[in-house]
Parts: structure tokens; C-alpha cells; sequence
């Protein structure tokens, strides 16, 4: 009879906890209803990104050693080095570098561990395209430096941090 006691009770302090925390996502899920929707007019209006946002990767031709210690840093294996050993002088010549954006997931591990910081992050959030393989950025595309969101005169910067923005 004891042990059945104890078990009912056990049953009791379930329930109870299981209805506290369904009346606290309950309570969450309220709290989100009285939001108003921000909407942002996507092109002439963009979010400015964190300090710490990992966009795409700029390269630096010049600087580059061709080590590959972004191959082998990469959990993919996706920089793609091409280089040709100089026999004269004893060095590797860069020849070809590459990224596949459609496949890279922004880990940044190629430019933290770049012995030359011919790598670096931009804040440049959009890599879209029709075709897949408009995404496969060689040395020439890697370079180029986007234009950033807040000196374009065009676009209206929206803070994450400030207050939302109420569009009527």
C-alpha cells in the first residue's frame, strides 16, 4: 500500500510541474502577440550587422603564400589552392585560389588560422543566385571589396539595437 502511496504522489507532482511549464510557454507565446511587424523595404533598406557578423571572405592575392593552411583548417576541405613550385628560388607560386560559396558554412576557420591574413571577413550578407555555380568565387571575385551598407547613399541603414521602426 506504501509504495502505491508514493507512486500517486509522484503521479500528482508530475502533473502539477508538466501544467507549469505549458502555462509558461503559454505565457511566452502571449507575450509575442503583442509585437507589431517591422517590415523592411529590402533593397533600399538593409540591417547593419554585428561587429562579429562572418560574411563573405575577401582574399588578398598579394599576400598569399600558398600554405593551405585554410584547406586543412576548413571542416569541408573547400579553398581550393592551386600553386606551382618555383625550383630556382624554392618557393610556391600562387597560381589559382577558389571558394564555393554555395557550399562554405561561414565558419571562419580559414581566416582565423591565415598566417598572413590574406583573409579576412566582410559584412556582405548577400550571395544569392540563379545558377549554383555563380556562387564558385575565384581570386579575381574575392577581392573585390563590397560596397559597405553604411557609406551607400542609397540604401537606409536599420539598426538590430535601436527600437523596432513602425511602418504605417
Amino acid at each position: 500500500m506504501f509504495p502505491m502511496l508514493t507512486q500517486f504522489l509522484n503521479s500528482g507532482q508530475q502533473t502539477i510541474r508538466a501544467a507549469r511549464y505549458i502555462g509558461q510557454g503559454f505565457m511566452i507565446t502571449l507575450t509575442h502577440t503583442n509585437r507589431l511587424p517591422v517590415t523592411i523595404q529590402y533593397p533600399y533598406e538593409k540591417l547593419i550587422t554585428s561587429e562579429r557578423f562572418r560574411g563573405r571572405i575577401h582574399f588578398e592575392f598579394d599576400k598569399c603564400i600558398a600554405c593551405e593552411v585554410c584547406v586543412r583548417v576548413c571542416p569541408i576541405d573547400l579553398p581550393v589552392v592551386d600553386w606551382k613550385l618555383q625550383t630556382d628560388i624554392r618557393k610556391k607560386r600562387l597560381l589559382n585560389y577558389s571558394i564555393d560559396f554555395g557550399i562554405c558554412i561561414f565558419c571562419g576557420n580559414c581566416v582565423e588560422y591565415c598566417p598572413t591574413n590574406c583573409l579576412s571577413m566582410t559584412e556582405e550578407y548577400e550571395l544569392s543566385a540563379y545558377d549554383r555555380h555563380e556562387l564558385n568565387y575565384n581570386q579575381i571575385s574575392l577581392g573585390r571589396l563590397p560596397v559597405s551598407i553604411i557609406e551607400d547613399y542609397t540604401i537606409r541603414t536599420i539598426s538590430s539595437n535601436l527600437p523596432q521602426i513602425k511602418n504605417v
